[in-house]
């Protein structure tokens, strides 16, 4: 008996991908395809054909939608049209303001699994399902021809590629990458780290909320969970003395390599965990005009989310204690799971908390460069606000 090299998929699996979500689960494969990891047209119980998909026999996410048209070649043509529309998409942050920006968001560029960051005139990339890797060479080849960068990089260590059967590494994929990359943001600068870095390197998704707070910043500032002082730097553009609190030493010394980087002096690093620091602020009757609360993800699944909810709501009720009258808190959350309802319920609960009027003047989400589609609430996962103690 041949199979075939078909996927069918169950009704359920079917009205996902009707209503704009491109996964179907393991679940929902009624007929796995007789194929190894790649691309696979896709059909439903009654025999009608219903795109293209990229299959992952190990994984949970089995088939993850990249074109409805049953009669497409999935090609390296057909991945240089999908990477070039991305790509053209970011001609607005292609300036002398930012020279680090990601140019394709996985699923909310239509390529699922795929992430590819710039940074200056080298690019990084991770392939993270066994779908997307079987396209690699193709992939590379659109990103070179597309961007013309001078280097490539596959930050392939995500943990996620072990549910998918691939192997976790770092590795060249065209030309030399530095172990570190001057990039400007919007007036400052800072070292990336594509080879040993969060993430690709750097965390870009919070570009433009760092512009946004630097530009209103004054006063004394306090930058909490402030890692390689991102936030920091541009908080001292404008605010006349900033504290940054990290409880990673090594984390602290990247920070005062990029403020060496700005010849700023007017930030103090501390380590010291972030809870504990907050409360003694409190406890000592310290004030400040400008404070930033970008923690890392407190939820990483759907059941952490009460605790998370439990430590968001403490951190930003001690900040806004600490807050002078008419100063600025701007908070964030990168929990996926913590939905942006929830957050702004917290948000509104630390107020009150607090005793304090606490006036919503902006809330924040993702850049250009992140898009978040709206049927697919995965794509979006950072929230933020920056409220005024109005008393």
């Amino acid at each position: 008996m041949i199979r075939d090299t078909h996927a069918v998929i169950s009704a359920r699996g079917a009205k996902r991908w009707e209503q704009g979500h491109p996964w179907v689960f393991r679940s929902d494969v009624v007929q796995p395809p007789a194929s190894p990891p790649g691309a696979v047209p896709v059909r439903d119980q009654k025999g009608r054909g219903l795109g293209w998909a990229l299959w992952s026999p190990a994984s949970e996410i089995s088939l993850r939608l990249i074109d409805r048209d049953p009669n497409a070649t999935i090609d390296g043509e057909w991945w240089h049209t999908i990477l070039d529309r991305a790509i053209s998409r970011r001609a607005p942050l292609n300036t002398a303001e930012t020279t680090a920006y990601r140019l394709v968001h996985g699923e909310g560029d239509g390529a699922p699994s795929l992430i590819a960051d710039r940074f200056d005139r080298w690019i990084v990339v991770q392939f993270l399902s066994a779908g997307i890797e079987a396209f690699r060479a193709e992939i590379v080849g659109a990103l070179q021809s597309i961007t013309g960068a001078e280097g490539g990089l596959a930050r392939n260590d995500a943990s996620v590629r072990s549910r998918e059967g691939l192997e976790r590494r770092v590795e060249p994929l065209w030309g030399t990458v530095p172990q570190e990359i001057e990039v400007a943001e919007y007036g400052v600068k800072f070292l990336a780290a594509p080879h040993t870095g969060q993430k690709t390197g750097a965390f870009l998704d919070q570009r433009e909320n760092r512009a946004l707070v630097g530009s209103v910043a004054r006063g004394r500032a306090l930058d909490m969970f402030s890692y390689h002082g991102s936030f920091a730097l541009h908080l001292a553009r404008s605010a006349d003395m900033v504290t940054a609190v990290d409880s990673s030493g090594p984390a602290l010394e990247r920070a005062r390599e990029n403020l060496a980087l700005n010849g700023l002096t007017t930030v103090t690093l501390t380590e010291a965990d972030a809870f504990e620091f907050l409360r003694s602020e409190v406890a000592r009757g310290a004030r400040y005009n400008t404070i930033v609360l970008d923690p890392p993800a407190f939820a990483k699944n759907r059941a952490s989310v009460d605790g998370a909810i439990r430590g968001y709501r403490d951190i930003n009720l001690h900040a806004m204690r600490l807050l002078e009258t008419g100063g600025l808190l701007y908070s964030a959350s990168c929990s996926y799971h913590v939905t942006k309802p929830l957050f702004l319920q917290m948000i509104q609960d630390a107020a009150a908390a607090a005793g304090r009027r606490i006036v919503l003047r902006a809330i924040t989400g993702q850049p250009l460069d992140h898009p978040e589609v709206v049927t697919i609430p995965e794509t979006g996962y950072l929230k933020g606000v920056l409220v005024e103690a109005a008393d």
